[in-house]
């Protein structure tokens, strides 16, 4: 359920401000249409710290036009001499989605995907998807969006392409069927140029919808990114996810090895730990390279009781164990009533005050 407070809950996670980024591992179909290596791929984003996986369901045939789907693929990166066939091999049929489906329960990560017709997403709900995923293709169908929406689940809505007004028009047409949502800046370009990434359209999806949490599909091949977008105010990351660049497919290259992922998430948690809660503070583990570091007030000779200050007198040195330098104005002046030898540190008994009138006299 979306609150006030922008949090969002997907198979028992929380997301929210106050929480870490969800990492989306998006496999997509870099799995090459092989389920053992689907599963690796699951282990491996586990262990690397993401929170889900995410694949991708199409069915081809009621997809795309006949002509679309027997145009010949000639990409060094087909399966199949047309598209269609193309894709058909890197479709899992319902046996192996159960399989992986339960494959994830079992290593406990979030298994999902995207729906790209009516028939995936009826396939997907069978299958009791936690989540869903809306593509930037997908953000002007708006009656399959809405169909997807009376699931009642969770749904990421990514906007690349999209204008504002577009991505207004999804927000202010689900919202009412289904306000358990998650919207996306996103670039379609794969990868984008960095120029193109515009991350602070983050900041514009917080202002303009207050309700729900913004997040980031990053299709950049770097881990840099994915931190700009939790400063702007992210909560949802998707990073493409391979076990190895160099397997066939159009998302390998710019996707992210286990090795990345690992240090992404790694990177995002100390983030939200360094920001801490704006509150000025000093550490414990400060004092000791700060009485090293800082400087007290100490004698430049030999001085006897009696003495008035003056600030020839003083010394500022270190160690900064002593009296603070900021209360040298309160001892020029002062008459000593003991003597303090050359070099040595000035206490308020030296002068007669006590700290707390010492700290008076600063006010004054």
């Amino acid at each position: 359920m979306v609150m006030a407070n922008r949090e969002m809950v997907v198979d028992g996670i929380k997301i929210s401000d106050n929480d870490d980024m969800y990492v989306i591992a998006e496999i997509g179909q870099n799995h090459e249409g092989d389920v053992q290596k689907c599963k690796d791929l699951f282990d491996a984003a586990k262990a690397a710290g993401a929170h889900s996986v995410k694949l991708q369901k199409r069915d081809n045939r009621s997809l795309y036009t006949k002509e679309y789907y027997n145009q010949p693929y000639n990409s060094e990166n087909a399966y199949a001499p047309t598209y269609g066939e193309h894709r058909e091999m890197l479709e899992f049929d319902r046996d192996e989605w159960i399989e992986l489906r339960d494959h994830a329960k079992k290593i406990g990560i979030t298994l999902f995907s995207t729906a790209w017709d009516y028939k995936s997403a009826d396939f997907l709900e069978d299958l009791d998807m936690p989540a869903y995923k809306i593509a930037s293709g997908d953000l002007k169908t708006l009656p399959q969006i809405k169909y997807i929406a009376k699931f009642g689940k969770p749904m990421f809505i990514s906007t690349g392409g999209a204008s504002i007004e577009d991505v207004q028009r999804v927000y202010d047409e689900i919202m009412p069927i289904n306000p358990n949502i998650c919207i996306m800046q996103c670039t379609s370009g794969y990868p984008p140029t960095f120029e193109e990434l515009n991350i602070r359209v983050i900041e514009t999806y917080r202002e303009k919808f207050p309700e729900i949490p913004i997040g980031f599909s990053s299709h950049d091949s770097g881990i840099a990114m994915a931190m700009l977008g939790y400063m702007c105010g992210a909560r949802v990351l998707e990073k493409h996810f391979t076990l190895n660049r160099a397997w066939k497919g159009t998302d390998q290259a710019f996707s992210l090895e286990p090795n990345g992922l690992r240090r992404l998430v790694r990177d995002l948690q100390r983030a939200r730990a360094a920001l801490g809660d704006g509150v000025k503070r000093t550490y414990d583990s400060e004092h000791a390279p700060l009485i090293k570091m800082g400087k007290k007030l100490c004698a430049t000779s030999d001085l006897p009781a009696g003495h008035t200050i003056t600030e020839a007198d003083i010394a500022l040195k270190s160690p900064g164990d002593g009296i603070a330098p900021y209360f040298q104005d309160v001892f020029v002046g002062k008459t000593l009533t003991k003597a303090v030898a050359d070099d040595q540190a000035f206490t308020f008994e030296d002068i007669g005050l006590t700290e707390a009138a010492a700290n008076e006299a600063l006010k004054a």
